[in-house]
Protein backbone atom coordinates (compact mmCIF):
# COMPACT_ATOMS: atom_id res chain seq x y z
CA UNK A 1 0.00 0.00 0.00
CA UNK A 2 2.60 2.15 0.74
CA UNK A 3 4.52 1.69 -2.61
CA UNK A 4 2.07 4.30 -4.63
CA UNK A 5 3.90 6.76 -2.22
CA UNK A 6 7.34 5.70 -4.23
CA UNK A 7 5.47 6.74 -7.44
CA UNK A 8 4.30 10.32 -6.71
CA UNK A 9 6.87 11.99 -7.21
CA UNK A 10 7.81 10.37 -10.50
CA UNK A 11 4.15 11.07 -11.93
CA UNK A 12 4.57 15.07 -10.56
CA UNK A 13 7.84 15.44 -12.41
CA UNK A 14 5.50 13.51 -15.64
CA UNK A 15 3.20 16.05 -15.29
CA UNK A 16 5.50 19.22 -15.12
CA UNK A 17 7.61 18.09 -17.92
CA UNK A 18 4.40 17.68 -19.92
CA UNK A 19 3.01 21.41 -19.22
CA UNK A 20 6.92 22.74 -19.60
CA UNK A 21 7.23 20.57 -22.85
CA UNK A 22 4.01 21.59 -24.25
CA UNK A 23 4.97 25.94 -23.45
CA UNK A 24 7.49 25.10 -26.38
CA UNK A 25 5.01 25.36 -28.71
CA UNK A 26 2.36 27.92 -26.85
CA UNK A 27 3.70 31.02 -28.73
CA UNK A 28 5.76 34.07 -28.84
CA UNK A 29 6.38 35.33 -24.91
CA UNK A 30 6.88 38.75 -25.93
CA UNK A 31 3.67 39.09 -28.01
CA UNK A 32 1.05 40.15 -25.68
CA UNK A 33 -2.39 40.08 -26.84
CA UNK A 34 -4.81 43.37 -27.07
CA UNK A 35 -8.44 42.97 -26.10
CA UNK A 36 -8.96 46.20 -28.29
CA UNK A 37 -8.30 44.36 -31.27
CA UNK A 38 -11.05 45.33 -33.65
CA UNK A 39 -12.94 47.23 -31.24
CA UNK A 40 -13.39 51.05 -31.13
CA UNK A 41 -10.63 53.07 -30.20
CA UNK A 42 -11.00 53.82 -26.02
CA UNK A 43 -11.15 57.38 -24.89
CA UNK A 44 -8.25 59.68 -24.50
CA UNK A 45 -7.94 62.13 -22.16
CA UNK A 46 -7.80 65.45 -24.55
CA UNK A 47 -5.37 67.72 -22.58
CA UNK A 48 -2.73 68.47 -24.91
CA UNK A 49 0.88 68.31 -23.84
CA UNK A 50 2.18 72.00 -24.30
CA UNK A 51 1.19 74.59 -26.24
CA UNK A 52 2.95 73.39 -28.98
CA UNK A 53 0.82 70.82 -30.25
CA UNK A 54 -2.92 70.39 -30.05
CA UNK A 55 -4.43 67.29 -28.41
CA UNK A 56 -6.88 65.02 -29.67
CA UNK A 57 -9.73 63.31 -28.64
CA UNK A 58 -11.28 59.78 -30.40
CA UNK A 59 -13.56 62.14 -32.61
CA UNK A 60 -9.86 62.81 -34.08
CA UNK A 61 -9.14 58.88 -34.31
CA UNK A 62 -12.03 58.50 -36.63
CA UNK A 63 -11.43 61.47 -39.01
CA UNK A 64 -10.85 59.11 -41.89
CA UNK A 65 -7.26 58.30 -42.10
CA UNK A 66 -5.20 55.63 -40.51
CA UNK A 67 -3.22 57.26 -37.44
CA UNK A 68 -0.71 55.74 -35.60
CA UNK A 69 -0.35 56.23 -31.17
CA UNK A 70 2.82 56.20 -29.76
CA UNK A 71 2.62 56.09 -25.82
CA UNK A 72 5.99 57.40 -24.51
CA UNK A 73 7.86 58.98 -21.65
CA UNK A 74 11.06 61.04 -21.18
CA UNK A 75 12.14 58.74 -18.37
CA UNK A 76 11.82 55.80 -20.85
CA UNK A 77 15.17 54.12 -22.31
CA UNK A 78 13.27 52.23 -24.96
CA UNK A 79 11.44 55.29 -26.25
CA UNK A 80 14.74 57.29 -26.83
CA UNK A 81 15.90 54.33 -29.10
CA UNK A 82 12.79 54.39 -30.84
CA UNK A 83 13.01 58.14 -31.77
CA UNK A 84 15.02 57.56 -34.89
CA UNK A 85 12.00 54.96 -36.08
CA UNK A 86 9.32 57.23 -34.98
CA UNK A 87 10.90 60.25 -37.06
CA UNK A 88 11.46 58.44 -40.39
CA UNK A 89 8.01 57.02 -39.86
CA UNK A 90 6.59 60.92 -39.82
CA UNK A 91 7.96 61.66 -42.96
CA UNK A 92 6.08 59.15 -44.84
CA UNK A 93 3.21 60.57 -47.04
CA UNK A 94 0.09 59.51 -45.35
CA UNK A 95 1.09 58.32 -41.77
CA UNK A 96 -0.28 60.49 -39.08
CA UNK A 97 1.25 60.37 -35.86
CA UNK A 98 -0.05 61.31 -32.58
CA UNK A 99 1.40 61.13 -29.29
CA UNK A 100 0.68 60.05 -25.70
CA UNK A 101 3.00 61.46 -23.03
CA UNK A 102 2.69 58.60 -20.44
CA UNK A 103 2.63 59.09 -16.58
CA UNK A 104 5.56 61.99 -17.05
CA UNK A 105 7.35 62.68 -13.45
CA UNK A 106 8.27 66.52 -13.91
CA UNK A 107 6.90 69.09 -15.80
CA UNK A 108 8.06 69.85 -18.98
CA UNK A 109 9.88 66.67 -19.25
CA UNK A 110 7.77 65.35 -22.51
CA UNK A 111 9.07 68.62 -24.57
CA UNK A 112 12.42 68.81 -23.12
CA UNK A 113 12.76 64.54 -24.88
CA UNK A 114 11.20 65.71 -27.83
CA UNK A 115 13.63 68.70 -28.46
CA UNK A 116 16.58 66.96 -28.35
CA UNK A 117 15.78 63.45 -29.83
CA UNK A 118 12.84 65.27 -32.44
CA UNK A 119 9.60 65.35 -32.26
CA UNK A 120 7.57 63.21 -34.66
CA UNK A 121 3.73 64.06 -33.75
CA UNK A 122 1.35 66.01 -34.94
CA UNK A 123 -0.95 65.91 -31.80
CA UNK A 124 0.21 65.17 -28.45
CA UNK A 125 -1.66 64.46 -25.00
CA UNK A 126 -0.25 64.09 -21.99
CA UNK A 127 -1.55 61.10 -19.62
CA UNK A 128 -0.01 62.26 -16.32
CA UNK A 129 -1.61 59.70 -13.67
CA UNK A 130 -1.81 56.72 -16.73
CA UNK A 131 -5.96 56.86 -16.77
CA UNK A 132 -5.82 57.07 -21.01
CA UNK A 133 -3.18 53.95 -20.54
CA UNK A 134 -5.19 52.20 -18.55
CA UNK A 135 -8.20 52.44 -20.88
CA UNK A 136 -5.42 51.21 -23.85
CA UNK A 137 -4.63 48.35 -21.91
CA UNK A 138 -0.60 49.95 -21.93
CA UNK A 139 1.38 47.31 -19.97
CA UNK A 140 4.41 49.65 -20.31
CA UNK A 141 6.08 52.05 -22.62
CA UNK A 142 6.81 52.06 -25.37
CA UNK A 143 3.65 51.32 -26.95
CA UNK A 144 2.37 51.74 -30.48
CA UNK A 145 -1.34 51.05 -31.80
CA UNK A 146 -2.68 51.29 -35.43
CA UNK A 147 -6.13 52.87 -35.65
CA UNK A 148 -7.95 52.75 -38.48
CA UNK A 149 -9.99 55.87 -40.39
CA UNK A 150 -13.30 54.38 -38.83
CA UNK A 151 -11.51 54.93 -35.19
CA UNK A 152 -11.20 51.20 -34.88
CA UNK A 153 -7.83 49.50 -33.26
CA UNK A 154 -6.25 47.27 -35.52
CA UNK A 155 -2.93 46.55 -34.27
CA UNK A 156 -0.69 47.04 -31.18
CA UNK A 157 3.17 47.13 -30.93
CA UNK A 158 4.32 46.16 -27.06
CA UNK A 159 8.49 47.54 -26.76
CA UNK A 160 10.33 49.86 -28.85
CA UNK A 161 9.55 50.32 -32.54
CA UNK A 162 12.75 48.90 -34.29
CA UNK A 163 14.23 49.16 -38.01
CA UNK A 164 12.46 45.50 -38.40
CA UNK A 165 9.29 45.70 -36.34
CA UNK A 166 8.74 48.80 -38.64
CA UNK A 167 9.29 46.78 -41.83
CA UNK A 168 7.79 43.72 -40.47
CA UNK A 169 4.73 44.49 -38.63
CA UNK A 170 4.17 48.17 -38.35
CA UNK A 171 3.98 49.21 -42.05
CA UNK A 172 2.18 46.34 -43.11
CA UNK A 173 -0.63 46.80 -40.54
CA UNK A 174 -0.98 50.75 -41.88
CA UNK A 175 -1.62 49.24 -45.20
CA UNK A 176 -4.17 46.80 -43.75
CA UNK A 177 -5.59 49.46 -41.80
CA UNK A 178 -6.33 51.44 -44.99
CA UNK A 179 -9.12 51.62 -46.66
CA UNK A 180 -9.92 49.99 -49.87
CA UNK A 181 -9.70 52.14 -53.05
Amino acid sequence: MKRWIYALPVVGFAVLAFFLFRSLWSGAPDVLPSALIDKPAPAIGPIAMDTMKPGFDRADLAAGHVTVINFFASWCVPCRMESAQLMALSKIPGITIYGVDYEERQAGAGRTFLNELGDPFSRIVTDPHGATGINWGVYGVPETYVVDGKGVVRFKLVGGLTADAMTQQLLPEIEKAKPAS
